[in-house]
């Protein structure tokens, strides 16, 4: 067989609670194990003279060491172990060392008493103005108590992960998709108020709850964008009037002043003359009825700046 046929890698996540409450094996319980089952063969070699004898020693030494090494537990630091005798609740143990009695107790929860990040989804969901969008978020959450968290639920992974479900679109129902893309710190809020009061009773806080992504349909992006552009355009053209009715009013006050000022508007008109003239090879047409309200020396004088500096020559009317 080819490389190419080579069957794929298959990955499965072992529920690591499940697998720990069943097994039960630490370093104690095979130290245990060890010294018990070492010293039942050795009292039963010293017996080898009566051969029955002997072997029910070892039987017996071997049935000891095995219920004695399943006694000893060891919970970490983070862990809180939920114990049943005979099917009824009898303790919350851990950190630490502690002991169960082999086929009478049973550690039915081992409690990771952590924080721990959930990711949930809501697809194609409609929001209050009915509009489609998914949306991504992330819940960060911890078990405040373990021993609700295992009788009060069946599986509170799950339970939690669809309360987070569930809150999301009952959320994304109640909001317009402008307030979604806008006021996520709100809706985040709001999702973790409502995923606490839902898992509270299964002694599951909910620390926070972060909206990673809001997607919506491309057409309808498309059209907020063009909204948007149209909505930049309108302030734009709305500035530029309102600077246009600025100007008007400042020439509106200049021409108050040069209306009882005829020396300054003079003034005004020779340099607006001689800001055009003064730029090499520039050409001005200026109509007679100005050129008659200045006066001569004044043109002369202009007419002088244009020319270079020690070319002889006097400037003429």
């Amino acid at each position: 067989m080819s490389s190419n046929d080579a069957p794929a890698e298959v990955y499965v996540e072992y529920d690591d609670d499940a697998v720990r409450s069943k097994i039960g094996v630490n370093p104690i319980s095979a130290g245990v194990f060890s010294t018990l089952g070492l010293a039942s063969l050795v009292f039963a070699f010293s017996l080898r003279g009566n051969l029955p004898v002997a072997l029910s020693v070892a039987f017996g030494g071997l049935v000891v060491s095995v219920l004695f090494g399943l006694s000893p537990r060891v919970a970490n630091e983070w862990e809180r172990a939920v114990i049943l005798r005979l099917g009824r609740f009898n303790r919350l143990v851990g950190p630490g060392v502690f002991w169960v009695i082999p086929f009478i107790d049973r550690v039915v929860l081992w409690a990771d008493l952590r924080v721990r990040t959930s990711t949930f989804a809501a697809e194609k969901t409609l929001t209050a103005d009915t509009v489609p969008v998914d949306v991504d978020a992330v819940l960060f959450w911890k078990i405040e108590n373990a021993e609700r968290a295992a009788l009060a639920v069946e599986d509170y992974r799950k339970a939690v992960s669809w309360a987070a479900q569930t809150a999301l679109r009952d959320i994304i129902g109640k909001t317009h998709l402008a307030d979604m893309l806008t006021g996520r710190e709100a809706i985040d809020d709001d999702l973790k108020t409502l995923i606490d009061a839902r898992t509270h009773d299964w002694g599951i806080v909910v620390k926070s709850v972060e909206i990673r992504d809001v997607t919506i349909p491309p057409n309808l992006e498309d059209a907020m964008s063009r909204q948007a552009q149209a909505e930049r355009e309108k302030r734009a053209r709305v500035i530029l009037g309102d600077a246009e009715v600025e100007i008007a009013a400042k020439f509106e006050l200049a021409a108050k002043r040069y209306e009882n000022n005829p020396t300054a508007f003079q003034l005004r008109a020779m340099n607006i003359l001689y800001e055009g003239l003064k730029e090499k090879g520039s050409l001005m047409v200026v109509p007679s009825a100005m050129t008659d309200s200045l006066n001569v020396g004044g043109l002369a004088g202009l007419a002088s700046l244009r020319r270079p500096a020690g070319d002889g020559q006097i400037p003429t009317a």
